[in-house]
């Protein structure tokens, strides 16, 4: 059962400094979402490959984010609290990925950078949704979601410009030169890893924790809970006593990130072919095509950003589910106008529905999540809950290329229609949840 105990309500800039790590943990997403179809590609994949090449990403979440969870909700320290620990720790690795990835000279091994780089963004991600549902009473958690989607929005603009910054205004190459993958990218992922070092220090250094209402019983039950069995028996435990928010929620999960996953497979190899004429990886125009998959992936991350800020005004006077179910079907239908979008301004507009969609993807599922959920298992089941996010990519990377290759002809624009249609699915899908937003029994 949720603490009935009263949290401080905290400022503006107390909520600013807990969020602020998460700026620095969208660079690595955003780094990743925009620029990995592009390095696979530059290195040889074909487009029905990239799903499979993929997999890794979502694979590592399906074990680290439970774990992870699990472990930060049975961590103590006087100094550093609960969950900051893992933050620094991913934060450590999660930089020296970035700055391994555009290194890569062969698909194995970006595969295998994307995999450490992946579960490391999740050892830091992970306890920061977490950390508002410790830190904050339930009238301020819809804010403290927001404000965390502010910063990826914010975060995800500036790494999503990068390689065009570092080409049109740095004036480096953005040519493959040798197979290498250009030093646009290279310069940008290495910009992106000590973005998200310093940003994930700040809220370590500046963010306190509030310890445990009974800090002995706390390690005591932390000593009767340990050993790999009990342990284990936990952490499988909860899935089958999960909130009947969470169930609920599951579906709405399920298709929108099937549609995420789709879009940020398949939009440069969409948009190379269908705006800039070219399915060659190694081509300039295919290269300008990554630079302007930067910039439509900014455009959602700064609508998002902007939009975060309305979406808790609008859930007051309607509701929480009512907002997501209509900003998903706004986002689907983002998605799915790509395919008659055939000039890159036309791009724009589409994915200005796309992030009115992603501000409430990050900030609606959570909010309503979290005034069910125990606070003792607070980081548990908030990595549970993300099941529901890498469950449906997985899913995605093993039907997508099948689906390009035999029923799409290799088109990948098509993909996106697909993904629209399953965004609007999730915004439906939105009518069968119940927001009580009361504490679990």
């Amino acid at each position: 059962m949720q603490s009935t105990t009263s949290k401080p309500r905290l400022s503006f800039w107390q909520l600013w400094n807990m969020s602020f790590g998460f700026f620095g943990i969208q660079f690595g997403f955003a780094l990743q979402n925009t620029n990995t179809s592009r390095i696979f590609s530059t290195l040889g994949a074909t487009p029905d490959e990239l799903p499979l090449f993929w997999l890794a990403a979502p694979a590592t979440g399906l074990l680290v984010q439970p774990i992870i969870g699990y472990l930060s909700d049975n961590t103590w320290h006087p100094k550093w609290g609960r969950r900051r620990p893992f933050f620094f720790i991913g934060a450590l690795l999660a930089s020296i990925s970035l700055f391994l990835m555009p290194n890569s000279t062969a698909v194995w091994m970006a595969i295998l950078v994307l995999w450490l780089m992946d579960a490391s963004i999740n050892v830091s991600m992970e306890p920061f949704r977490a950390f508002v549902g410790d830190k904050l009473d339930e009238s301020q958690q819809t804010a403290g979601f927001a404000m965390q989607t502010f910063f990826i929005g914010l975060g995800g603009v500036i790494a999503s410009l990068l390689p065009i910054i570092f080409t049109d205004v740095l004036h480096v190459s953005n040519e493959v030169v040798n197979g290498a993958i250009p030093d646009s990218v290279r310069y940008s992922f290495y910009a992106g890893g000590a973005a998200y070092f310093f940003a994930v220090l700040w809220t370590v250094l500046t963010a306190d924790e509030l310890p445990p209402e009974d800090v002995e019983k706390f390690r005591m039950e932390r000593a009767q809970r340990r050993g790999f069995a009990n342990s284990l028996k936990e952490v499988l435990g909860g899935f089958v006593h999960m909130p009947k928010t969470m169930v609920q929620l599951a579906l709405v999960q399920f298709f929108t990130w099937f549609a995420l996953l789709a879009m940020w497979v398949f939009t440069t190899p969409a948009i190379a072919e269908s705006v800039f004429n070219t399915t060659d990886g190694k081509s300039a125009a295919f290269q300008e095509a990554g630079n302007w998959t930067g910039i439509l992936f900014a455009t959602y991350g700064g609508v998002s950003a902007l939009a975060v800020f309305f979406l808790p005004k609008l859930a007051k006077f309607t509701s929480r589910k009512f907002v997501h179910m209509v900003c998903l079907l706004i986002g689907g239908a983002g998605l799915a106008s790509i395919a008659v979008a055939h000039s890159k301004e036309m791009l724009i507009v589409s994915m200005i529905g796309v992030g009115i969609a992603w501000a409430s993807i990050l900030t609606m599922p959570y909010a309503i999540l979290a005034g069910s959920l125990p606070a003792r298992r607070m980081g548990y089941f908030m990595g549970v809950f993300n099941y529901f996010i890498v469950l449906p990519q997985i899913v995605a990377n093993l039907v997508l290329g099948p689906v390009i290759k035999h029923l799409f002809d290799g088109h990948a624009v098509n993909v996106l229609v697909l993904a629209g249609i399953a965004m609007a699915l999730g915004g439906i899908s939105t009518l069968l949840v119940s927001d009580t937003a009361k504490p679990a029994a």
